[in-house]
């Protein structure tokens, strides 16, 4: 089943065009990477798909509803794009137990699991000033998936993980998609790629172009 569809997406910054009529589908339960050069676009069709940025032309939907016209953002998401924004002085935990509040639907005992999945220690006092790039990328690893949401978008969600960390994070992605989860994630390492994806897409220009995994 059809969770995200792109129907003729343009994006433009001014004259610039930064996304080029794409016709784009994922389906529920399967990993989509995305390949290519810093300003290639990957970024920008993330923030287009997760309602961060208005699209210019054509129609997004994701779970069925129309983003920026039925839903301002999809219903069921978790997202790290660029880096991680936490509250500086507070911990980990803290920062997500705020974030959690929002909506009321996790506990503490959520909070511990969610943090032990990503390697965080639950019972870490340490400010997220004091984090370093690993730590702070696992816990906006943590917020993105803590209230099991349906779609995930994880644009290089490996960055400043040691090659345990990595490993770590492949298993815990893997474990998403036996979920059920749709997940799209943009990686500048093949290995990455390879190991996770069942479809891999390449952003030249504004242009999105299937990879054959055989050649």
């Amino acid at each position: 089943m059809e969770y995200v569809q792109l129907t003729n997406v343009r994006k433009c910054f001014g004259e610039e065009e930064v996304l080029k009529r794409l016709d784009f589908s994922m389906e529920q339960g399967m990993v989509y990477g995305i390949v290519g050069n810093n300003g290639s676009g990957k970024t920008v069709l993330m923030k287009c798909i997760c309602g961060f940025l208005p699209v210019t032309e054509g129609l997004v939907r994701v779970g069925g509803k129309y983003i920026g016209k039925e839903a301002d953002f999809p219903e069921s998401i978790g997202v790290i794009i660029e880096t991680p924004g936490f509250l500086a002085n507070l911990s980990g935990r803290r920062n997500l137990e705020i974030l959690a509040g929002l909506k009321g639907k996790l506990g503490r005992e959520d909070i511990t699991e969610v943090l032990l999945r990503v390697g965080l220690d639950p019972g870490l006092k340490k400010p997220v000033s004091k984090y370093s790039l690993g730590m702070r990328q696992r816990l906006g690893i943590a917020q993105a998936i803590m209230e099991e949401p349906e779609f995930l978008i994880l644009d290089e969600p490996f960055n400043g993980l040691d090659r345990h960390g990595v490993e770590e994070i492949r298993s815990l992605i893997l474990e998403e998609k036996q979920k059920g989860k749709t997940i799209l994630l943009a990686s500048h390492n093949s290995e990455d790629i390879r190991i996770l994806c069942d479809r891999v897409f390449e952003m030249d220009a504004g242009i999105l172009r299937e990879v054959d995994r055989k050649a």
